[in-house]
């Protein structure tokens, strides 16, 4: 090594040092001149080096100083590192050799001193080999797919990729393609057949019938299309993309849910969050490379414009006067990131109307509600007239006045239902996967006085009792609240904490078991104004405290056990936070102070609802289901020989038919519109269709039938 590299090693690690000290005393709000001096002294080194390495750096500085248990980076990091990279840089097999696997493997135990000397010799080799082994790959499709298979092979294809291994070569490889093409087109070719078969004994139809040739022609033409699509996608994988796979590999191994984000990926994050974005508000959907109008919201800035309907053709996109871009052929995700835009910005949009003609229409974009995300609610009928409230998510918006708080809207769904005279409360915890902390806290006030919710501890140890201070109750009458698998985070703090206060029956199946608390740290904010080149770095999401109910225990790994639980099509099938990972530890602090409610019958209510599960035909269904998924699960091959794959097809099909008697109405239950939303609604036909087509799906609920039987017996 010449002595320039040496000095220029020895300063950019010392230059890493400084940083890692700033964040600290960054943290503490002390701005040492002396550091700022050194930094700058230092800066012209770390420009040589490259933007990855600073972002590592500032990263692992960021994790070692925030992270609730920061892990000792050495050789078992390293060994975690590379098996949980490798198992994502190619999930399926299908385009690393095991020679590449064996060639990577010399760097199992060396990982960790590349993260601490900020080189990238792992991470640079996996990228070069998974993108040539994607270009190698590219052109197999239309190889293997230009002829016929032969379909009187009995062979098998196994489709969970965990259960296979590295091809040992590439004609092995090559196999396996053959056999996942095949596997593809005879899907599509049954599929075909099948619709031709149920058509042709339709006597009162008029249809045209293919040739069996013309038909496995057509197959694997649509199989080719798909994997040209799919490899469209993988092609358009930046470095930036990897690189952002590789350094949540990194993150990965402190818990699951601590996390990089790309300046773009925390953009999309945000928006999920607050149920908002800024654009132009129409529905899009794609379809042979040409994207589509689907609908248009009403109230949104293209419904006020007023000329791009339903069925138009985007072709083209301008940013104002700008030269408009060409979007045909173009990814969907991409596109509508092209048109969508800052509030008050004008974009052209060049479409293609229905009766073959072009026009140029200036939309100025705005803020745009994704209502799907919001709370909503219905009025159930069995035998009491009792509310119900679905909340896909915990959402909140704190960048803007007035924007969309879900304990807000809870208030006003709960009031909303009150002044229709129910006499219970459903909350439909299922399938949300949580949110902000400070909003359940703020909702559980709604059913409790001033009282604890959740407890929350950091890494110093320390425990921080989060309460509810508003004295008032919106509902205070009986409450049942539905949780599922997908219920976690902020949904078991809900769960737990009426659970523990006995204000309420949980119902359901067991909640995932999520119970760790993450915060955004802007990797930018610790970067000196000398180094404003190398900005935006990104964000980082990580887990700095735990939360515990006020029963002391925590709903990590656990979950909440509702207090009914119902038949589970996934009962036999493990999911959860304990299946990822690398997931955080179980354990429990004291309890809270706080008094239980004694107004359920507890026993009572448990009692009726087993009896009643136990003769629903609707239930042993939902069993008899778990044990069909669970062996599906198991056994994940399909036989290739096409009589055995339509025979095996034909019995998955018939063994689901019986299902369909889960997705009739129920005898006895009705649900309806609240009369507030039935006048708010009446002028918008799309957005009221939309919402008597959820209501429809809810009376052939039996989970929520259930639910409203439990408040039947509540009182």
């Amino acid at each position: 090594m010449l002595l320039t590299d040496i000095i220029r090693y020895n300063l950019y690690h010392y230059c890493r040092n400084l940083h890692l000290n700033l964040f600290i005393m960054q943290r503490r709000y002390i701005k040492p001149a002396l550091l700022v001096l050194a930094i700058s002294l230092c800066s012209f080194t770390i420009f040589q080096f490259e933007k990855n390495q600073i972002l590592q750096d500032m990263l692992m500085s960021v994790l070692n100083q925030a992270h609730y248990s920061p892990l000792k980076v050495d050789d078992e990091f390293s060994e975690k590192a590379y098996k949980l990279y490798i198992k994502r840089l190619d999930m399926s097999k299908k385009f690393l050799l095991q020679s590449d696997i064996d060639a990577l493997s010399k760097y199992r135990k060396s990982i960790d001193d590349e993260v601490n000397n900020g080189t990238f010799v792992f991470y640079k080799l996996s990228a070069d080999l998974i993108e040539k082994r994607i270009k190698e790959k590219e052109s197999w499709s239309k190889e293997i797919l230009a002829n016929p298979f032969d379909y009187s092979i009995d062979e098998e294809y196994e489709t969970d990729g965990e259960k296979v291994k590295f091809a040992a070569s590439e004609e092995e490889l090559k196999g396996e393609w053959r056999k996942m093409l095949k596997y593809q087109t005879l899907s599509r070719l049954d599929e075909m057949l099948t619709g031709q078969e149920k058509a042709k004994a339709k006597k009162d139809t008029v249809f045209v019938e293919k040739s069996y040739d013309s038909l496995e022609v057509d197959a694997r033409r649509k199989t080719l299309k798909a994997n040209i699509d799919w490899f469209k996608r993988l092609n358009k994988i930046t470095t930036k993309d990897r690189f952002s796979t590789y350094i949540n590999t990194i993150t990965g191994l402190y818990d699951p849910h601590t996390e990089y984000f790309a300046p773009k990926e925390k953009k999309k994050f945000d928006q999920s969050m607050s149920g908002q974005f800024e654009g132009i508000g129409a529905r899009l959907q794609a379809k042979d490379g040409i994207l589509k109008v689907s609908e248009i919201i009403v109230g949104s800035p293209s419904f006020k414009q007023g000329e791009l309907k339903a069925g138009d053709e985007i072709h083209k996109v301008a940013q104002g006067a700008n030269e408009p871009q060409d979007i045909t052929n173009w990814d969907m995700d991409d596109a509508i990131e092209l048109i969508k835009g800052k509030k008050g910005t004008e974009v052209r949009l060049t479409v293609k109307k229905p009766d073959g003609s072009f026009k140029v229409i200036p939309i100025i974009r705005d803020v745009i509600e994704i209502d799907e995300t919001y709370a909503k609610s219905a009025i159930l009928n069995n035998k009491k007239k009792i509310g119900y409230i679905y909340l896909p998510m915990f959402y909140a918006d704190f960048t803007r006045n007035g924007a969309h708080r879900c304990s807000a809207d809870m208030k006003k769904e709960l009031e909303k239902l009150k002044a229709q005279g129910v006499e219970g409360i459903i909350v439909d915890l299922r399938d949300n996967g949580g949110g902000s902390l400070q909003e359940v806290v703020d909702m559980a006030g709604l059913f409790i006085p001033r009282g604890p919710v959740v407890q929350v501890k950091d890494k110093r140890g320390e425990v921080h009792v989060m309460d509810d201070r508003n004295s008032d109750v919106t509902w205070d009458g009986p409450l049942a609240i539905m949780i599922n698998h997908g219920s976690a985070s902020a949904s078991e703090i809900l769960a737990a904490a009426i659970q523990d206060y006995k204000r309420g029956v949980i119902i359901g199946t067991q909640s995932f078991g999520k119970g760790t608390v993450q915060s955004f740290y802007n990797l930018d904010q610790y970067l000196l104004p000398q180094f404003d080149t190398i900005r935006p770095l990104g964000e980082v999401k990580i887990t700095n405290q735990k939360f515990y109910r006020i029963n002391g225990g925590a709903t990590q790994l656990k979950g909440v056990m509702p207090d009914v639980v119902l038949p589970d099509p996934y009962a036999f099938i493990e999911v959860g936070e304990k299946e990822m990972d690398y997931p955080m530890a179980w354990d429990e602090i004291m309890k809270a102070t706080y008094d239980e409610y004694n107004t359920i019958n507890y026993a009572k209510v448990k009692k009726a609802s087993s009896e009643r599960t136990k003769a629903s035909a609707a239930f042993k269904l939902i069993e008899t289901e778990s044990k069909e998924l669970k062996a599906k699960k198991d056994d994940s091959k399909y036989n290739l020989k096409l009589e055995k794959f339509r025979a095996e097809q034909k019995q998955l099909r018939d063994q689901y038919k019986k299902y369909d008697d889960l997705k009739v109405d129920i005898k006895g239950f009705a649900a309806e519109l609240p009369g507030y939303d039935k006048e708010v609604l009446k002028n918008d036909t799309i957005k009221l269709n939309r919402e008597i087509k959820w209501i429809k799906n809810i009376q052939k609920d039996n989970y929520i039938f259930e639910a409203s039987n439990v408040i039947n017996d509540m009182k």
